[in-house]
Formats: C-alpha cells, structure tokens, sequence
C-alpha cells in the first residue's frame, strides 16, 4: 500500500495492512527506523534449489542490550503477513499503541526488528527478475533466513519475544520448535500449529488457480499484471481478511459493498505482483509444527479472534494444541465492535493486555 487508507475506510485498512505493505506515516512519537540488507551467500533452500545471493531487507529502532555473558537482552523480531512486508507495523493501530514511549514495546527500551521475508517486500522475490524460476521457498526457508540475518547481520544471538501476525503467525510455532533457546517468548497471532487444511486450504489454492490459470500470467514472464487473476485473488483475500460485523456496519447496502469491493480490487491489483503472491501462497504448502509442538520451551501467549474467517473458533484445534506446550497459554477474543476478523492481529489495543502478561511472565 503506497498510502496509509484512512479511517473512513476501516474495512479496507484492515484487509490491506494485513496483505499489502503499510507505508503508513510515520508515526509522529516514533524515529525513523535504521534500513539496510543483509546479503546471504549460497543460500540453500529445502527444495534443493540456490541462490548465488539471498537479500533480507530490514528497518530496525533502538539498540541491542547485552549482558555480563554477551547474549542480547532486548531485541524483539516483528514478523509479518502473508504478502505484506515489515512496514505493516507501523501502521497506528500497532505502532502507535506499542512501539511508543512508555509502551508495552517502547523502542528506547527495545531493540525492535522488523524484517522482509523472502518473496516479499524489498527482499529477494520472483518478481526481482528470475519470475517462476525462483526458488520454490516454504516457511522452514523463510525461518532460517530470519535467524540467518539475525545472527550473521545484525550480531543479535538472542531474542526477548517474536510476535507474529498470520504468516508471522505460524513462523513464529516454527521458531520455537527449530531454535527453542533463542527466544524467551512467542506471541503468534492469527493463525493454527497445525498444517492448512479445510476450507484455509481451499481459499489458498483459489487464488493460487487463478493466477496460474489466467492465460495472461504466461507461466510468471508477463510484461503486465494478469489483471482477472488478481481480481479474484483480491476477492477472496476481502472474504477471507474481513469481519462480518464490521462489513454490515460500515457497508450496509448494496451499492456500498460493491463499490467497496471494486475499491479493494483495485489497490489490491496495483499494490501486488501475481507470481509473488502465488509463491507467498504456496509457502505454507507443507507447514505443520503439530508434530514437535513440545519441543517448544518459550513462553507461548497465542491469540486468534472468534471472527476470524481463516481461523474459524469452532474447529477446536488451538485449544486441543496449546495443551501440548509447555508454557503455552491460549486466548480466544471475543467477537465485538473492537475486533476485525483476521485483521484483529494488527489492532494491538484489543490484545495488547496479553501481550503485557507475556513480557511479565517471561521475565529472565
């Protein structure tokens, strides 16, 4: 997103800070973050594939605290959504209720990470050139170069939280089962330790079809965007990101919606490549932490929202789960005029109380 939606559009704010990259202002108590990227060589990924070179992209505020030992004390690794990048925290509803003075995650306490995954932002992605012949990456790569970047680029061999949203969401179970000793918190928000399946998997492969389906995607060597793809990826993903309640209140007619609907489409198209969407889809294509969920050591506060469409509360699975790790504990918010389906992930005022215990409870 190129422009922060303001808030007479509350349902196409959450939606796209959720899927398309927040380059909202900055917010006026924050500084301006520290960018750079961070080159890594020969990077092998779980599909036998190479690249000569793997940039990770990141914005970091503060500066890490070490102790007597040397392992950093403070450091925070923000991780973002499916398609967005880690601009999508500076959007006020997260940035200005936490990363402020005072705040749960004030960055002159912190040494706050926000990272680009691969395939997206300004990290290495198809659409950078190699199109459908980059590398077929899957969340396990994703997590390894998180942990690559922050040992080897930024000098940070331990991490006070990991707070992920969606996609963030399930790195963040992967996280703590592949390094359980580098993080003393999780907080993973919006999503399920189990693999996608059901109806997560079917609105995924929708849009996945329909990119590779649309005779103008020409198997990733387009010159411009298949536009009836990213149609219709951009109506599933307002179906599958939005809340009932809120729709019916900001959007009570008919006209209203459908000139919603043609609104989000369309900042959805221009805001979107479709072979690095359809490579962020297919990312998740084998993640399932449910196996070694009591490898995990951390402390777990994990949240999801009853009016989540991808993370519907009547499956059951994260209260069956959470009962497998160790220190985990399970929140389901309930639905109100607060909450915003999928997106309540970024609307940190409605979740930041559990955020709080979490830091309390994990204090070294």
């Amino acid at each position: 997103m190129r422009g922060y939606i303001p808030a007479k559009f509350p349902v196409l704010a959450v939606l796209l800070s959720c899927t398309i990259i927040a380059s909202a202002q900055q917010p006026s108590q924050l500084p301006t973050p520290k960018e750079g990227d961070y080159l890594s060589h020969d990077f092998h990924f779980k599909s036998g594939e190479t690249l000569p070179e793997l940039r990770m992209h990141y914005a970091t505020f503060g500066t890490p605290v070490r102790d007597a030992a040397g392992k950093v004390t403070n450091a925070v690794l923000l991780v973002h959504g499916t398609s967005g990048s880690g601009r999508q925290f500076l959007a006020p509803q997260f940035a200005d209720v936490l990363l402020g003075p005072g705040q749960l995650l004030d960055v002159t306490r912190y040494y706050v990470i926000l990272v680009d995954n691969v395939g997206h932002g300004k990290s290495s992605k198809p659409s950078d050139g190699m199109h459908a012949r980059f590398p077929q990456y899957d969340y396990d790569d994703m997590v390894r170069s998180q942990h690559e970047l922050l040992e080897k680029g930024l000098g940070v061999n331990h991490l006070r939280l990991i707070l992920g949203t969606s996609m963030g969401c399930m790195h963040a179970w992967v996280w703590g089962e592949t390094y359980p000793d580098f993080m003393d918190a999780l907080m993973p928000l919006a999503c399920q330790p189990v693999q996608i399946a059901g109806r997560n998997r079917i609105w995924r492969k929708l849009a996945m079809d329909s990119i590779r389906d649309d005779p103008d995607w020409k198997n990733g060597e387009y010159t411009t965007e298949p536009g009836i793809a990213l149609e219709i990826a951009a109506d599933i993903f307002y179906i599958a990101g939005g809340s009932p309640l809120q729709m019916q209140k900001t959007l009570p007619t008919r006209d209203a919606t459908d000139a919603a609907a043609r609104d989000f489409a369309k900042r959805f198209s221009a805001d979107h490549d479709a072979t690095d969407l359809l490579y962020a889809l297919n990312a998740s294509r084998n993640y399932d932490p449910s196996p070694q969920l009591e490898k995990i050591t951390a402390r777990v506060m994990f949240v999801n929202s009853a009016d989540d469409f991808i993370n519907p509360p009547e499956l059951g699975i994260a209260e069956r789960e959470i009962k497998r790790v160790k220190k985990g504990r399970f929140v389901l918010i309930p639905i109100s005029d607060q909450t915003h389906g999928h997106g309540t992930h970024s609307w940190a005022a409605v979740w930041q109380q559990y955020l709080k215990e979490l830091l309390e409870s994990s204090q070294q």
